[in-house]
């Protein structure tokens, strides 16, 4: 649940800090004073579309943070996935938008993903503001309902994961049929282009050695003429200058004193061991300059073979002979496919009618399940619905089976269809059903599958719309029913008869400075409650009759 919250600097808010508590509470304010704000503000912590727009008049950035009690909430999984720290008992989520546009969000003071912070919101906290009655024309709404009333997740899992292989099979048998009808039409010319390849017989590395034996030929003369002087200048000088021939004598001249000078002997070993590696490389020198020889014939067949390769490469695009070899090995497997495409076509078919009777027992086992969980819903939310005004209300689940049209919800078409009288035809709920009504039904369903999705905080943004008097009353009692199930719910209200049933009280209201107009919310003390109670009772002007009318209601 929301344990506190902070805003800075968003819309008409330019700082706001309050508190907030289990059970149910209620936040009341005149129409304009700010209500919208708050809960915008709160959408940002769940991950919705941010605009700076939304930054206060002259603020660089606006910040919104929202402190979460998770003690009972068993989000582990989440913070273990997401690789994100989390002490199991408070969970701070806090997203900042700058006046240029940009947007940050952190869980724990970690940067995340918008994605995350959706997947993380959509645990703690469901707002429901009046747009989301259009929800009751939504078919995969509807389905949902069912879905969390039969508590089939496992079920509906499995079902998903089928679908998807059959989908993937069903796109493969698609892909493979295409590519047969036009693989044989480009047969001729394919099994050319993996011949040419064949022929060519590359090897990896071939080309790399081919270039550098090319380079190596090209240049014979000069590489030979190079080694040959290198290895004289070391030990054929004619004037017993040679390098070899000098490094003897110093060594020579350094052991004739090793018996006075006891330094000599080693510096005489170091000298050695110079002498005898220069010698080793002048005769490698002689070597290499003997095995270089200008061989045009050679020179022409390395050529003629790099051409060959360099054409290849440019007719596929690409740079190098492990890319040819990718190439065509590919176009062997094409070729394999379309010279065996009757028989994998035919493999292909098999295995997706396999899965699709796989689907269609997942399918048919989710539908039963829902059927079952109608029944439920249809019983429970007429229960529901008697005591909010609606004495003869009916209320259908229908569920329409069609295996011909599998979906990843199963082939299951559902429907809410309602009647709030005893005479005329039940109908989809959102082409019947009043304003008033409707608020009714979506409080009826909140309140039934609340316990089945234990979500931690409920808001419900003015979901009174609509009713008053005794009916509004006993929606706040439902509310108040799903608070006491060790829930957070909020109700934003202009209806007193909600407001007093609130176990806690907030009022927002604006100011007005010498240069601006300020949003604040504020929590209620008991007195305070009776006059809130008594202006949205009576007006602006107090009188003694709305005070004792307050005072009856918060007493009830």
């Amino acid at each position: 649940m929301i344990s506190h919250l902070h805003i800075e600097n968003y819309a008409l808010i330019e700082h706001l800090d309050i508190d907030f508590h289990t059970g149910f509470s209620v936040i009341t304010g005149e129409t304009g004073a700010g209500k919208s704000i708050i809960i915008g503000a709160i959408g940002l912590l769940l991950g919705q579309r941010a605009d700076s727009r939304s930054i206060k008049a002259d603020a660089k950035r606006c910040v919104v943070e929202a402190i979460f009690d998770i003690s009972r909430d068993h989000l582990d999984d989440f913070f273990q996935e997401n690789d994100l720290d989390s002490d199991g008992k408070e969970c701070i989520i806090r997203r900042e938008l700058t006046s240029a546009g940009k947007s940050r969000a952190f869980i724990n003071d970690t940067p995340t993903s918008l994605a995350q912070l959706k997947d993380l919101g959509e645990q703690l906290l469901d707002v429901h503001s009046q747009h989301k009655n259009l929800l009751l024309g939504k078919e995969d709404f509807q389905l949902g309902v069912l879905d969390i009333v039969a508590n089939h997740q496992e079920s509906l899992s499995a079902y998903k994961n089928e679908y998807k292989e059959y989908r993937r099979l069903v796109r493969q048998l698609e892909e493979v049929l295409e590519e047969a009808k036009s693989g044989k039409e480009d047969e001729d010319y394919l099994r050319f282009q993996v011949n040419q390849l064949a022929d060519a017989n590359l090897k990896e590395g071939e080309q790399e050695e081919l270039e550098e034996e090319s380079e190596t030929l090209e240049h014979a003369e000069d590489i030979k003429s190079s080694l040959y002087t290198a290895a004289n200048h070391l030990q054929s000088s004619t004037d017993g200058t040679d390098v070899l021939g000098l490094l003897k004598q110093s060594i020579s001249s350094i052991q004739s004193i090793s018996s006075v000078y006891s330094a000599a002997e080693e510096l005489a070993e170091r000298l050695d061991s110079c002498y005898i590696e220069l010698k080793d490389v002048a005769n490698e020198l002689e070597g290499q300059a003997e095995d270089v020889e200008y061989n045009p014939n050679r020179l022409e067949q390395v050529n003629e073979r790099l051409n060959t390769i360099y054409t290849l490469q440019k007719k596929h695009g690409v740079e190098s002979i492990k890319e040819l070899l990718e190439i065509q090995e590919g176009m062997e497997e094409k070729l394999s496919r379309i010279t065996n495409s009757d028989e994998f076509i035919e493999k292909l078919r098999r295995d997706v009618e396999v899965q699709k009777e796989n689907v269609l027992a997942l399918a048919k086992k989710l539908s039963k399940s829902r059927m079952e969980a109608a029944k439920k819903v249809e019983k429970e939310m007429e229960e529901r619905l008697l005591p909010l005004g609606m004495p003869n209300v009916q209320f259908k689940c229908s569920v329409l089976a069609n295996p011909s049209d599998l979906t990843l919800a199963g082939y299951d078409q559902v429907q809410f269809l309602f009647n709030a009288n005893k005479s005329g035809e039940l109908k989809p709920v959102s082409q019947i059903a009043s304003g008033g009504e409707i608020a009714r039904v979506m409080l009826a369903l909140k309140a039934l599958i609340a316990g089945a999705v234990k979500l931690p905080t409920i808001i419900f943004d003015e979901i009174d719309t609509g009713v008053s008097g005794s009916i509004a009353e006993k929606m706040a009692r439902i509310m108040k029913e799903i608070g006491d199930q060790e829930r957070q719910v909020i109700s934003i209200t202009h209806l007193p008869q909600i407001a007093a049933l609130g176990s806690h009280h907030y009022k927002v209201y604006k100011e007005d400075t010498s240069d601006d107009t300020l949003t604040h919310i504020i929590p209620l003390s008991d007195e305070e409650r009776v006059e809130e109670l008594a202006h949205m009772l009576s007006g602006e002007k107090l009188t003694q009759a709305a005070l004792d009318n307050a005072r009856a209601l918060l007493n009830q």
